[in-house]
Order: structure tokens, then sequence, then C-alpha cells
């Protein structure tokens, strides 16, 4: 595994040697506005099955496909909706996914046999310059192993997969720090499937009618990524509170710190609580979201065994984030 630093105002020479690997099965973490990807060839059954076994994948989990333009996107669907070009128009490239009915040529592995499968083109200059140099459709979950916390940083990736990945393109923290939202337009009406930085109310302006999308139990497919009841946990167990049990649940917290156990919080004010580490997050849900992940990598870092964090607010905004937390408390 190698790691090459790429600066993002002009990575031509790294992403050509990172597209050669792409191009021979080979796989690429690279940035997102979002996360870090694991990239492979998407139409390559083989370079797809590593991705699922570098990140301990359960093949019911459908990967998305990163293009780099609208017409790729479209070679890529057997029916092109009038909305998807709508929202294309406002929202690429950028962290907006959109499931569509799938081609032929897009293999079962990486739609988990559903007739669908996701796509969208990334805002990251340097995801970007990949895919214009590999010329292909590249399937790129984040690079992380399967239910843990999503990478913002290279470091990341590096720790959570190591030799699992042949090279990773390290450009900096990224932006946006969750994961898309998730729309498909294969059913009669638009519907999020899984929430992210572009709400509902966002994607109904551009289509009127938009409906959020229920949950999907047990080993069937799912129509989207994130979609797992337990995903983007850290090591440590993740107990969420409401901001007015503020004060009980920062008793609890040190309390267990009493017992000798190593504790985080997470949350909008400075905790009075003899904990392990406090992380104090910023009030606004796209400075948050940017944030998350890289907090629990640290509380992780810094060993600790239960992190509590202070719910966040019940508004459209928001509902990526409180998506993210609820998954990550949800037990394994």
């Amino acid at each position: 595994m190698r790691v090459i630093q790429v600066d993002a105002d002009a990575p031509d020479a790294a992403v050509r040697e990172a597209a050669a690997v792409l191009c021979a099965g080979g796989l690429v973490a690279f940035p997102t506005e979002t996360v870090y990807g694991l990239g492979a060839h998407a139409l390559d059954p083989a370079a797809v099955e590593r991705i699922y076994r570098a990140k301990g994948r359960p093949a019911y989990n459908p990967l998305i496909v990163h293009v780099a333009t609208v017409d790729a996107a479209r070679a890529l669907s057997s029916a092109w909706p009038a909305a998807a070009d709508r929202l294309a128009a406002r929202f690429w490239p950028g962290p907006l996914t959109l499931v569509v009915p799938k081609a032929a040529v897009v293999p079962d592995a990486v739609s988990a046999g559903l007739p669908t499968v996701g796509i969208r083109i990334p805002a990251h200059p340097v995801a970007q310059a990949l895919l214009a140099a590999a010329g292909i459709p590249v399937a790129a979950p984040s690079a992380n192993r399967s239910t843990q916390v999503s990478p913002t940083t290279a470091e990341h990736v590096r720790r959570g997969l190591g030799a699992a990945v042949d090279l990773i393109l390290d450009a900096g923290p990224t932006a946006v720090g969750i994961e898309s939202t998730v729309l498909s337009l294969a059913g009669p009406v638009p519907t999020v499937l899984r929430p992210g930085s572009i709400s509902v109310d966002e994607l109904r302006e551009v289509l009127g009618e938009v409906r959020v999308g229920g949950e999907v139990g047990g080993d069937a497919a799912r129509p989207s990524p994130g979609m797992l009841d337990r995903h983007y946990a850290p090591a440590a167990e993740v107990r969420l509170f409401d901001p007015e049990a503020r004060e009980a649940a920062l008793a609890k917290a040190s309390w267990a710190a009493g017992e000798d156990r190593r504790i985080g919080v997470i949350a909008f004010a400075p905790a009075a609580a003899p904990a392990t580490q406090v992380v104090e997050m910023p009030a606004d849900a796209k400075a948050y979201a940017a944030r998350l992940y890289s907090a629990l990598h640290e509380l992780d870092a810094a060993g600790c065994e239960v992190v509590w964090i202070e719910q966040v607010p019940e508004t459209p905004e928001w509902a990526g984030v409180r998506d993210r937390l609820k998954r990550a408390a949800t037990a394994g």
C-alpha cells in the first residue's frame, strides 16, 4: 500500500498513476467532498469483489458508482428519468446520489443484485481528475471496514484498511464530512433512502413531492448504502442524550470515569465532566457534519470505551447527522 500526497490544485501526475491502478483491477482510496472512497473499476466484477473483501461488507449492501459526466451517468441507466437531469443541473457535481434503473453493463455485485444502481458525480477536484484520467466508472463506498466510522483523512484510511488498499491519494481532510444524500428515482415518487447534507427541503425545491423511505431489515438487499442498522460506529459504545437530560447524562459519564473507564463526550457546549476527552461541536449543521467523524476517530484513538453524544435538533438540515448518530448508537 502506497500513500501519495496530492495537491488538489494540480493532481495530474498522482491521478495518472492511480488511474492505471484502477484500470488494472486495483483498489485506490481517494478523497471526495464527503468522505474518502475505496475505488475499483465498477464494470469489473473481480475488482468490485475486492472492495467487499477489503471492507468485510455484506453482499446485500450495494455500492455507489462515481462518474465524471452526466453522459457517463446516463450510460449506466436503462431508463434515465427527466427528474435526474433537473437534479444534476442543480446538485452535480456534489453530494447527491441518484438511484435509477441500471443498464445491463452494471454488474450485480455493484447493485446487490437489484435492478437499480446509485450514481453520483463528486465535486472534489482530485476525484474529478481521477475519474477523467481513468475514463471508467468507479465504484467507491467509504474507505473503512464495514459498519465502522467513515474516513475523512487519508490517515483514517491507512489505519482502518492498511495493506488491503493498493494506493491512497492524500489530499487532506474532506469538507462535507458525511456521505451523500441518496435519492431513488426508480419508483413513482422520488424517495430519500439515506439523508445527507442536501436536505429533503432542497430536493423538494426542484422536484415538488419527495418522500423519506423506511428501513429494510435482515439480509434483504438494501436499495442504498447506509441502511444497515449499525453503521458509522466507533469502537467505543455510543450513548445519545437529549439536551434537556444533559446534566444527568454528564453525571453518569462522571461516575463511569470515576470507575476508571475511559469516557468521551461530544457536546455543543463545554462539558464539566472528568472525561478522558471532551469534543465541543459547532452549532451549525454543516460544520457539525464536517467535524463528526474526525471527532469519533479522535475518541477511538484516545482509547475511549464509552462516548456520550448530545443529540442534535430534529430539523431537516440535521437529518443526515441524526441518521449517523442513531446508527452509531445501535448495538452490534
